[in-house]
């Protein structure tokens, strides 16, 4: 990923915030028919090792637990992105030297893939993953796996597969207008949250001053 110095964010504890806070990471494997990518909810364990160990499930029936193996794999976690528009620059009227971009985060986690292909590792990483996302939810009465039949469960166990990906590199971009004048800067971002993308806007007032 080409990684201008002014966008690049280092600091373990912004990264795992994003990838906890967008979850459904992209990940790439290579096989025997080439790249592939397979979007999967996450769960992130930053104890498990240095950098993080990421846990998933899969279907029995998708190649890439097979393929994928004990090989070297990417998964891509991206946060808000949009459009900036050179009108919501404030300098713009002064020399019109502006041309669109695109802003976004996005954090990229290296590691070896391993399957875990066994009940009790799935068992506890779906009880993990339900009760985060239902609570995320808001609901008064959040669904859990005893809500299900046992038997329903435990069939649905029999095609599913763990994957976990010991992450051994991470690299973050972020890129929210860092190389702008402050006042470019927010006025993109006020921009942006005029049109109801109130999650970059907020980033991007967030990125610290401007070059």
């Amino acid at each position: 990923m080409y990684l201008p110095a002014h966008f690049e964010e280092k600091r373990p504890e912004v990264l795992h915030a994003l990838m906890r806070e967008h979850p459904l990471g992209q990940l790439v494997s290579h096989g025997p028919d080439g790249l592939d990518a397979n979007p999967l909810p996450f769960e992130l364990d930053t104890g498990a090792s240095p950098h993080g160990t990421l846990r998933a499930h899969v279907a029995r029936a998708n190649p890439v637990w097979q393929q994928a193996g004990d090989t070297e794999v990417l998964v891509i976690f991206q946060a808000a992105d949009g459009y900036i528009s050179p009108n919501g620059y404030p300098s713009k009227p002064e020399h019109h030297r502006h041309v669109p971009t695109w802003n976004y985060a996005v954090v990229h986690a290296h590691g070896v893939l391993r399957v875990r292909d066994d009940e009790r590792f799935l068992r506890g990483l779906l009880a993990r993953l339900t009760r985060e996302h239902e609570a995320r939810s808001q609901q008064a009465r959040p669904w859990k796996m005893g809500d299900a039949p046992a038997d329903y469960i435990n069939g649905l166990l029999q095609v599913i597969v763990g994957i976990e990906v010991e992450i051994t590199r991470l690299v973050g971009k972020f890129k929210l207008g860092q190389n702008r004048e402050t006042r470019d800067r927010l006025g993109a971002a006020d921009a942006l949250a005029t049109r109801g993308q109130t999650a970059l806007a907020q980033a991007m007032r967030q990125a610290g001053p401007g070059a």
